[in-house]
C-alpha cells in the first residue's frame, strides 16, 4: 500500500504535510517542532508580486538577474505566477502577515528587488510567525503523525525505488518503510565555522540523497549573507536584508561606505556582490558595520524586534551604535535535482523540497526572500503530486531496528576542523592556488569519506564537503556565490554542476576520474 514520509519539520515539510491532509503521513524532526528549522528564523518574508504597480514579469526578470545566469526560467515563471495562492494558503492556515490600516497586506523592499514585494510579520518575525501558524494547524491534523527526536540516518531503496528511511530516535533505531519519501531536511550552512544556519542544517539530506543515487546540482553555490552579527556567536544571528531596504547603510570603522564604490545600487547590490564588499572591507582592516542610526533609529525596537534583541543581548544599541557585521554560510543554492513537481531525478518514490532541493529557481545567488516562496509552492506541488499517485494510501510504518551507538567525542573535534577548513577555503572568495585547495589537504577530506565503517554525522558532513570542494575547484569562473580570485570572469557558457553517485557508495579523492564519482558541467534545460 503507498505510505508517506516526510523528512524534516521546517516550513516546507510541515507546509507539504498540510497540503497532503487528509492524506496520513509521518513528519520526522530531529527536534521539537519549531525548532532547528531555518526557516523558523527567516526575518525578511515571503517575495510575492501581489503589490499595485509589481508584476510577475518584474519578479521573474529580478530574480534572473539574481541568478547570474544559472536560473531555470521556466520553473522561475512557475514559482513565481503560484505565489498569490500560496499567500492566502498561510493566510488561512492563520499566519499574520502585516497589514496597513485598510487591510492591504504590507510589503518590505529588499536588495535586488525592483519594487516592496515581501510579505512580512511585525518587520523581521516573518519566519518564526509562519512557523507558529502552521504548527498549530499541524497540530489540529489528525492525519499527521509527528515523531520528534528521530533524525533519519539513510533512505532505503530496494529494486530501483525508495522504500523509506532508518532514523535514530535516542538510543534506538528505527526503520520507517514507506513507498514516498519527501525530504525537507534544510541546508547545509553548518558545514562552515560561520553561519546563520541552526546546528541541524548540515546538508543531511544532500548526503542520504547521494549515496541513494540521486543527481546533486550546483554543490558549489553556497550564499553568504553578508550582514550577520559579528559578536562570536555560532550560529551567528542575522540582520535581516530588510535594514538596508530601510535605508541602513553599510560602513567600515572610518564611517566610509564602501559600497558606494563596488555597485550602483550599493547596500542594495546583489548579495553576492555585497558579502564580498563587506569581506573585502574587513579583510582590509577597517571592519564593517551596519549604520541604522539615521534610518531607522528610534524606531528601531518596534521595526525589527528580533535583531533588537540580538544586538542588545550583545551589548549594542542599534540605535545609538553601529553594528559589527560579518558574511556567514547562509543559504545553499545547490541540492537534489527534481522537476516541477518536486520528484527527484533518477530514484522514484524520492521527492525533495525547500532548501535540500534543486529546482533551478535560484541559479547562482538567490534573490532575497525567494527560499521561502520556494518552499510553499513546491510543497503544494509535492503534496499534490503524491496525492495523484497514492491510492488508498496508509501511514509509514514504524520498526525497531536495534540500538545505536553513542556520540563520539573524536568526531566531534574532527567537525569542528572541517568548518573551518571549509570557511577558509570555501567561503566568500575561493582560490585555486590557495594551500588548503591542494591535493593532500583535499585528501584528508575524502579520507573521513572512505574511512571504514564512517556513516554517521562526520561521514556525512565529510561527503558533502567533498562534493561542493570537486564541485568548486572544476568550476574554473567566477559567478554568483561562487567566486573564485584566480578565475574572477564568468565563463562564456552558463552550465550546471551534475554530480552522481554511480555505485561506489563512498567516492574516493576529488578528481573528474574519481570511483564512484560521476562529475560534469552540462546545460542549463532546454526551454527555460
Amino acid at each position: 500500500m503507498p505510505s508517506i514520509l516526510i523528512i524534516g519539520g521546517g516550513l516546507a515539510g510541515l507546509f507539504t504535510a498540510l497540503k497532503l491532509a487528509p492524506l496520513p503521513c509521518t513528519v520526522l524532526t530531529p527536534v521539537a517542532l519549531g525548532e532547528g528549522a531555518s526557516s523558523a528564523w527567516a526575518q525578511g518574508g515571503i517575495a510575492a508580486a501581489i503589490g499595485e504597480g509589481d508584476s510577475i514579469e518584474s519578479h521573474v526578470q529580478d530574480t534572473l538577474v539574481a541568478g547570474a545566469g544559472l536560473c531555470d526560467e521556466a520553473m522561475v515563471r512557475l514559482m513565481v505566477s503560484e505565489a498569490s495562492d500560496r499567500i492566502l494558503d498561510l493566510l488561512e492556515f492563520g499566519v499574520p502577515f502585516d497589514r496597513d490600516l485598510e487591510g492591504k497586506l504590507v510589503q518590505s523592499r529588499e536588495a535586488a528587488h525592483s519594487h516592496h514585494r515581501v510579505v512580512r510579520v511585525r518587520g523581521d518575525m516573518a519566519g518564526r510567525k509562519i512557523m507558529e501558524a502552521l504548527i498549530a494547524a499541524l497540530r489540529h491534523t489528525p492525519s499527521i503523525r509527528v515523531i520528534e527526536g528521530a533524525e533519519a540516518l539513510r533512505l532505503l531503496v530496494e529494486h530501483g525505488r525508495i522504500a523509506g528511511a532508518i532514523a535514530q530516535e535516542g538510543n534506538r533505531v528505527l526503520r520507517f518503510e514507506a513507498s514516498h519519501v519527501v525530504l525537507a531536511t534544510g541546508g547545509a550552512g553548518q558545514l562552515f565555522a560561520v553561519t546563520t544556519n541552526p546546528k541541524e542544517a548540515w546538508g543531511s539530506g544532500l548526503a542520504m540523497a547521494f549515496r541513494a543515487g540521486a543527481t546533486i546540482v550546483n554543490p558549489e553555490f553556497v550564499q553568504f549573507h553578508p550582514t550577520a552579527l559579528d559578536i562570536g556567536r555560532d550560529p551567528a544571528p542575522l540582520a535581516t536584508e530588510a535594514l538596508r531596504g530601510e535605508g541602513a547603510k553599510l560602513v567600515d570603522k572610518h564611517g566610509e561606505r564602501f559600497m558606494l564604490k563596488l555597485h550602483r545600487d550599493a547596500e542594495l547590490a546583489p548579495r553576492d556582490v555585497v558579502a564580498r564588499g563587506v569581506f573585502a572591507s574587513i579583510q582590509a582592516g577597517n571592519g564593517a558595520f551596519l549604520d541604522c542610526r539615521e534610518a531607522i533609529g528610534t524606531k528601531f525596537p518596534e521595526m525589527f524586534p528580533t535583531v533588537h534583541a540580538a544586538c542588545v543581548a550583545a551589548g549594542i544599541d542599534p540605535v545609538t551604535r553601529v553594528i559589527p557585521i560579518a558574511p556567514a554560510a547562509h543559504y545553499h543554492m545547490g541540492g537534489v535535482a527534481v522537476d516541477a513537481d518536486g520528484a527527484a531525478i533518477g530514484v522514484p518514490g524520492l521527492h525533495a523540497v525547500g532548501e535540500v532541493a534543486h529546482t533551478g529557481v535560484h541559479g547562482a545567488n538567490r534573490l532575497a526572500s525567494n527560499s521561502l516562496l520556494e518552499a510553499v509552492v513546491f510543497g503544494a506541488r509535492v503534496a499534490h503530486a503524491i496525492a495523484g499517485q497514492a491510492q488508498n494510501p496508509t501511514d509509514a510504518v514504524m520498526r525497531d531496528a536495534g540500538s545505536a551507538p553513542g556520540d563520539n567525542d573524536a568526531d566531534a573535534k574532527e567537525i569542528l576542523e572541517l568548518r573551518r577548513f571549509m570557511q577558509e577555503n570555501l567561503g566568500v572568495i575561493r582560490s585555486g592556488a590557495a594551500p588548503g585547495w591542494k591535493a593532500d589537504v583535499r585528501k584528508k577530506i575524502s579520507g573521513r569519506v572512505m574511512r571504514e565503517g564512517l556513516r554517521g554525522k562526520l561521514g556525512d558532513m565529510s561527503l558533502v564537503a567533498h562534493l561542493m570542494m570537486t564541485a568548486a575547484l572544476n568550476r574554473e569562473e567566477s559567478r554568483g556565490g561562487h567566486f573564485r580570485a584566480d578565475h574572477p570572469a564568468p565563463a562564456p557558457v552558463p552550465q550546471w554542476t551534475f554530480m552522481r553517485n554511480t555505485g561506489i557508495d563512498l567516492p574516493d579523492i576529488p578528481s573528474l576520474g574519481t570511483p564512484g564519482l560521476q562529475f560534469w558541467l552540462g546545460p542549463i534545460p532546454a526551454g527555460s
